[in-house]
């Protein structure tokens, strides 16, 4: 059976598990599940896109197992704090320890995310199963001009895109750069590896987009290089700032269903449930 906490997110098939949620006026979150076990496993699945679904999950999950629930699997896709995954400065917390180390307490038989932003996350995890990017971008491709070149934003990419283009076979990847300024977070410096790109068209591939720094910058840096039309395809889309600014340099975005389903022109959402 499937608990959805989140009713608009379906990644699974399965009997779905009825329940009221609510937060008490003092700011604690509650539910009442309303339908009977019937199975020995249940799979839960939600998006953790704030400290409320947290509390939210939590009570869930004690909810379960007072129920009788014997084995209890989470889907999370966008795991929180993924990106704090290193102190960069001190006084700065490790908040992906403190999401994962909450997690853990749960006793969870499996802990399913999408795409982490490195292995921290998952090395962190008990239990851990990673859905990773190939799924996505196979479909993203088949929407492309053929021989599109994948790119590399930037190094923390590298190791990820290349296990994606052996897995769609006869991709080239151009490994570009930038830099970061670890105490304010300005972006600066960015590289593309070649002079003349020759009017080929780039499919940038990327875990996040937030408010979109990286990719303007690194727009910018490709058509100064002669680069055709570009694509952008993030698996997780905060998109903090919109995307009409980013629409001004890509002809197509590409995301998944993990955090918001946003619409817009030229801005494709790909459910999780079609990566399976």
């Amino acid at each position: 059976m499937v608990l959805n906490l989140d009713k608009t997110f379906r990644p699974f098939i399965g009997p779905e598990i009825e329940f009221e949620a609510f937060f008490f006026n003092g700011g604690e979150p509650h539910i009442k599940i309303r339908s009977p076990l019937q199975s020995e496993k249940t799979t839960v699945t939600t998006k953790l896109n704030s400290f409320n679904d947290l509390g939210m999950l939590l009570v869930a999950i004690d909810a379960l197992k007072r129920l009788g629930a014997k084995k209890i699997e989470l889907f999370i896709p966008y795991f929180p704090g993924a990106r704090q995954d290193r102190v960069m400065v001190a006084g700065e917390a490790l908040t992906v320890k403190v999401y994962a180390d909450i997690i853990n307490s749960l006793n969870l038989d499996k802990i399913g995310i999408f795409d982490p932003h490195s292995d921290v996350a998952p090395a962190l995890l008990n239990n851990c199963n990673v859905l990773n990017n190939h799924a996505f971008i196979s479909k993203v491709v088949q929407m492309l001009p053929k021989n599109v070149l994948l790119v590399s934003p930037d190094a923390g990419a590298l190791k990820k895109i290349h296990k994606l283009a052996t897995y769609l076979i006869d991709y080239e990847v151009l490994e570009c750069g930038k830099s970061r300024n670890v105490q304010t977070g300005a972006l600066s410096g960015f590289t593309v590896p070649v002079q003349d790109l020759n009017q080929q068209d780039c499919l940038i591939v990327d875990d996040i987009c937030d408010g979109g720094g990286t990719f303007i910058g690194l727009a910018k840096e490709l058509k100064k290089k002669n680069a055709g039309n570009l694509y952008l395809a993030v698996s997780h889309g905060i998109f903090s700032k919109g995307i009409n600014h980013l629409l001004a340099f890509y002809e197509s975005i590409f995301t998944s269903d993990s955090i918001n389903e946003i619409t817009a022109d030229k801005l494709h959402i790909i459910p999780i449930n079609q990566m399976a």
